[in-house]
């Protein structure tokens, strides 16, 4: 089976083409979050590589949050464009469990932190099989940390360059963290994640997964609370 995978929950955009549990062709793109612009682009560039069409494609995967708003939509929305135009079944990815493919088999808990602003994260919890200890959600870095002490965890994603520090103060000798090229997200452990899941879809029925309001939506509430 040939998988195209994509990720654009973050500021980074990666993509890959697995075939039958083999890496055929990967981009990671951390220069700016131009997702709209880059994407699409890097995704043809990627097929050309792998002297591989649309066509030959048999499953279209891509993360569909939590993360940034913008490029949530930007993902799913690609993905159901390429999809529709080959009549191919589709595949939604958390973005927190292909981070923590990342970094299976860990010998402790797998934390993946997505920055979420106002000193809040996108986060989940697995074990080095990534079975999954606390589902996707949206919580303050404090309640995280307090719910870690004491335990072996290693972190990673976009939440690492603005926490680390906290991270470290907090949980000290049992705070691990992944090596650069593994602290973002990768296009072939989306690819990975969904090889391992038989829930496909329709292009249709693809939606992106948000796990709070935006900001627009809480200015609006909070407008008409007034």
């Amino acid at each position: 089976m040939k998988i195209l995978a994509i990720d654009s929950c973050s500021n980074v955009a990666t993509g890959a083409v697995v075939s039958d549990g083999v890496v055929v062709s990967e981009f990671v793109i951390n220069n700016k979050k131009t997702h709209s612009v880059k994407l699409l682009p890097a995704i043809e560039n990627m097929l050309a590589d792998a002297d591989l069409t649309y066509n030959d494609i048999d499953l279209f995967a891509c993360t569909t949050g939590p993360g940034s708003f913008t490029g949530q939509r930007i993902g799913v929305a690609t993905l159901k464009g390429l999809a529709h135009a080959v009549n191919k079944p589709v595949v939604g990815v958390s973005s927190l469990k292909s981070l923590a493919y990342n970094v299976k088999y860990f010998d402790g808990l797998i934390c993946p932190i997505m920055d979420a602003r106002r000193q809040q994260v996108y986060t989940a919890t697995f074990d080095g099989q990534l079975n999954t200890i606390c589902e996707d959600r949206a919580m303050a870095l404090s309640d995280l940390l307090d719910e870690l002490k004491g335990k072996k965890v290693i972190f990673l994603g976009d939440g690492v360059a603005s926490f680390k520090d906290i991270i470290t103060d907090t949980l000290g000798n049992n705070a691990f963290f992944a090596p650069p090229n593994l602290v973002n997200s990768r296009g072939s452990s989306v690819a990975m994640c969904a090889m391992e899941t038989e829930n496909h879809q329709r292009y249709d029925q693809l939606l992106p997964s948000y796990l709070r309001m935006s900001q627009a939506e809480r200015e609006l509430q909070n407008k008409n609370k007034e």
